[in-house]
């Protein structure tokens, strides 16, 4: 089901002579999507998933039923020595036609509030084409004064994001010269910390190390600026994954979403978060929040296919683990998750076909066996094959699940108090994981760690996924300023203005254009440019039947009633007298 009050930011396209000027168009294309997700009643889809559509010349009818919006914006960018121009359309995916189109030209020190502008006029467009809801005043703060260092950012945010150690290693370069240029470049040294800690985290940086320089960092942001999502989201893998501190690390994640409701990594953060207290109808809230404004991404499926898994549904985790793949093939976790899902459903050919070629194998059989089969001995050449090799490099805990399922059940248990008490990863779900169940019955399962953190604290959290609308006019004062809007047109008749806006409108109001949108749906159940069109198509038609006219061609007298474009027009018609105008004059004329 599409939402109308949805939209998705395609890459803008690079114009420049630089073809090396693509890393500023797809930052600038994610700074957009992120102002525009701030806008809480506003869905927007997230940059891996409009991404997904880059250099690929699909129609955008079906971007858009992919996505499931109803707008889609497409841009250009042009940036030549020190100034930048940006053209804009927002597009209708029901009928292709674009309703908005606007170029933006300034000097590239204005970049900031130039993207402020965009994602603030964009909103607003969508606003008045697809009902009310609040906008901020500002979405886009100037996060350095530097116009280089900005660029230089970008570069590495265009790095960071390939996910590779190679890749992570080159961004903290870009950063760190984009710092040299701005000491007080706050999402500069943030960056650098989800950089650091995630090569700590993957084992390609000693994680003592890995750890100081991520410090270091954050005790440079948090005296810049606390205001961004980055700030208390830095805390969230400390609490989580890190101490297993499940109370601070909703506190923090709640901050996150309080920020920005949308924050994809906020969102996912909760997700897991309810999966390891074992809150699934909790953790599906976030994960369907997740699919929702970023369908494309493997990861998101992945985290579905997660909550399936571990509530033994195990068909539809398959299904969903399936799909996460086609996404991406390399997505190491769905490979394992994928073969557990074989494993409990017993579908040894399909298992066996799709273990070939990889790491583990013989881990892999042998847990199929333990599961599906009787009588299976587990040598003790293999454990101790097991006891030599490093385990902290093992991603998924495969000796652990064979030896919890097999006569060596206390030494499984020893294995994975162990790793509890360690706060390892791969088992901060340990209550959850149906590989584990036997060792729920051994004396000490229960005293292992205990969540902080209980169902009762988190009653509220369902509101951090989607704000209520708020009520910014009363019933009385709607009627009185319902009063004084019909006046204002039938005595001024502003909708002859081809350029009025809604700016406009609350001027003369003396309101906000929060406060003028919210008035026009609640008081005629309707957005702000079906209202105005609404006064247009009742003058045309007093303008189109009086012979006085008769000269006149019908587009003429469209932009005599204060339409500006043909498409808008024809449209707008058709929708509201189910004819067009041609056959409607007609038809009148012939009654």
């Amino acid at each position: 089901m599409i939402n109308h009050k949805s939209i998705a930011v395609l890459p803008f396209i690079n114009m420049s002579n630089d073809i090396d000027n693509e890393y500023f168009c797809d930052g600038i294309t994610e700074e957009i999507i992120n102002a525009l997700s701030k806008v809480h009643q506003l869905k927007v889809i997230a940059r891996t998933s409009s991404f997904a559509f880059k250099n690929k010349g699909i129609d955008i009818r079906e971007i858009g039923k992919q996505l499931g919006v109803n707008t889609v914006l497409e841009g250009s960018i042009k940036k030549s020595q020190k100034r930048i121009r940006i053209n804009t359309q927002l597009i209708d995916v029901q009928d292709g036609t674009h309703y908005w189109t606007k170029k933006f030209d300034r000097e590239l020190i204005d970049i900031f509030d130039l993207q402020d502008e965009i994602s603030l006029t964009i909103a607003d467009e969508i606003r008045n084409n697809f009902g009310h809801f609040e906008i901020q005043e500002q979405l886009i703060k100037q996060p350095t004064a530097n116009v280089d260092a900005y660029q230089l950012f970008l570069k590495g945010r265009s790095l960071q994001l390939k996910w590779t150690p190679e890749s992570l290693n080159l961004a903290i370069g870009f950063y760190n010269k984009a710092i040299e240029l701005d000491k007080n470049y706050a999402k500069a040294y943030y960056a650098n910390l989800q950089c650091y800690g995630l090569l700590g985290m993957w084992g390609y940086m000693p994680y003592e190390e890995s750890i100081d320089l991520a410090i270091n960092n954050l005790l440079i942001a948090k005296e810049l600026d606390t205001s961004l999502p980055e700030y208390p989201l830095s805390f969230v893998g400390k609490f989580f994954w890190q101490e297993w501190d499940f109370k601070n690390a909703y506190i923090h994640i709640k901050k996150v979403l309080e920020i920005n409701p949308n924050h994809i990594d906020g969102l996912e953060a909760m997700a897991e978060l309810f999966i390891a207290l074992g809150f699934f109808d909790e953790a599906l809230i976030y994960a369907n929040k997740l699919l929702d404004v970023d369908p494309l991404s493997a990861n998101n499926h992945y985290t579905l296919a997660h909550i399936y898994y571990y509530q033994q549904k195990f068909e539809a985790a398959l299904d969903a683990i399936n799909y996460a793949l086609t996404l991406n093939p390399q997505l190491e976790l769905a490979h394992h998750l994928k073969c557990f899902c074989l494993i409990w459903l017993n579908k040894k050919d399909s298992f066996e076909k799709f273990i070939e070629n990889t790491s583990l194998i013989e881990e892999k059989k042998l847990l199929f066996a333990i599961i599906n089969e009787r009588d299976v001995d587990v040598s003790q050449q293999l454990i101790n094959k097991w006891t030599q090799q490093n385990r902290e490099n093992m991603l998924v805990p495969y000796d652990l699940f064979i030896l919890a399922n097999s006569t060596y059940k206390e030494t499984g248990f020893i294995h994975l108090k162990e790793m509890i008490d360690k706060k390892r990863g791969q088992v901060i779900n340990f209550r959850q994981e149906p590989f584990l169940k036997p060792l729920q019955h051994i004396n000490g399962f229960e005293n292992l760690h205990h969540a902080n953190l209980y169902i009762k604290d988190i009653s509220q959290s369902k509101k951090l996924v989607e704000k209520a609308v708020s009520t910014i006019l009363d019933n009385h004062l709607i009627e009185t300023l319902k009063d004084k809007l019909l006046t204002y047109f039938n005595e001024e008749e502003p909708y002859l203005n081809p350029q009025l806006s809604l700016k406009i409108v609350a001027d003369v109001l003396e309101l906000n254009t929060n406060k003028v949108s919210y008035l026009i749906n609640k008081a005629f159940n309707l957005n702000f440019n079906d209202f105005v069109n609404s006064y247009r198509l009742n003058h045309f038609k007093t303008i189109a039947l009086n012979p006085k006219n008769a000269h006149l061609t019908i587009l003429g007298l469209a932009y005599d009633s204060g339409f500006n474009s043909k498409s808008v027009f024809n449209t707008y018609f058709k929708k509201s007298e189910n004819s067009t105008p041609r056959v409607w004059l007609k038809t009148t004329f012939n009654k």
